[in-house]
C-alpha cells in the first residue's frame, strides 16, 4: 500500500504548491521591484523523488504548468517552462550524482543531500526554468537587459523561498551512508 500513500502525498504537495502560487503569492505584491517573481509552484517538480521516471516527470511538468496557465491565461508559457524543467532535471541529477550514487528512496532535499548539492541543484534548475519562462514571455531579444534582470532576480527570489520552505517544512532525515 506504500505506492498509494506516496501518490496521495504527491497529490497533496501538488495542491499545496499550485494552490499557494495561484491563490496567495501571484495575486499579491510578492514581486521585487517589478523584476523579481516568486514562481513557487516549480517546487513541486524540483522536490519529486529522485527515482521518479522521466515520463512521469514530463507529464507532471505539463500538468502543473497547464493548471497555472489556466488560471492566468498565459497560453502555455508555464507549461512549456515546466516541461523543460522536468526534461532537464534528470540530466542535472546525473551531473550532481554523489560518489556513491543515489538511493532509490532519496529525494531532492537539503537534509538528505546536503547544503552544497542542494544549492547547486536548486539554483541551476530554477535558473533554467526562469530563463525559458522569461524569454518565452518576451518573445524577442529587444529588451534583453530587462529580461536578464528578471531572470536573475527571480531566480534568486524563487530559490531563496524554496530553500526556506525546505528548511521549515521538510523533515530532517539524513542520508544513511
Amino acid at each position: 500500500m506504500r505506492g498509494v500513500g506516496d501518490i496521495i502525498i504527491q497529490l497533496l504537495r501538488f495542491l499545496l504548491y499550485v494552490g499557494l502560487y495561484v491563490f496567495l503569492i501571484s495575486g499579491t505584491d510578492f514581486v521585487l521591484f517589478d523584476l523579481g517573481w516568486c514562481i513557487l509552484y516549480i517546487g513541486f517538480l524540483l522536490f519529486l523523488p529522485i527515482s521518479t521516471p522521466i515520463v512521469v516527470q514530463l507529464l507532471l511538468g505539463f500538468i502543473v504548468g497547464f493548471v497555472v496557465d489556466l488560471f492566468f491565461d498565459t497560453g502555455g508559457l508555464h507549461a512549456a517552462a515546466s516541461v523543460l524543467l522536468a526534461y532537464v532535471r534528470p540530466w542535472v541529477l546525473r551531473l550532481l550524482t554523489p560518489r556513491d550514487g543515489y538511493d532509490s528512496a532519496d529525494s531532492a532535499s537539503i537534509h538528505q543531500m546536503g547544503w552544497q548539492w542542494f544549492v547547486v541543484y536548486l539554483s541551476l534548475l530554477v535558473f533554467i526554468h526562469h530563463t525559458a519562462f522569461f524569454l518565452l514571455e518576451l518573445g524577442s531579444f529587444h529588451f534583453f537587459g530587462l529580461t536578464l534582470a528578471k531572470i536573475l532576480l527571480s531566480t534568486l527570489y524563487t530559490s531563496l523561498t524554496l530553500l526556506i520552505s525546505q528548511l521549515v517544512f521538510f523533515p530532517t532525515r539524513r542520508r544513511s551512508r
